[in-house]
């Protein structure tokens, strides 16, 4: 599993903060950063709510 995100594209929600702390965070304005492209195998299910409950879709996941 791979993740990306858009920057541009967050629109500061904290769903995926709040699904998968170990792999994203927010900046002071609110906007996505992430910690790791690559999560841990016990981070997957996590990172995929949080990209599934994205409201402006700015996580994609990438299976590999």
């Amino acid at each position: 599993m791979r993740v990306t995100v858009d920057r541009d594209q967050c629109v500061g929600a904290g769903q995926c903060v709040l699904n998968a702390p170990d792999v994203f965070d927010q900046d002071d304005d609110g906007v996505v950063v992430l910690m790791t492209e690559g999560p841990d195998s016990q981070d997957r299910d996590a990172v995929r709510a949080a990209g599934d409950l994205c409201p402006s879709r700015s996580i994609t996941v990438h299976e590999d």
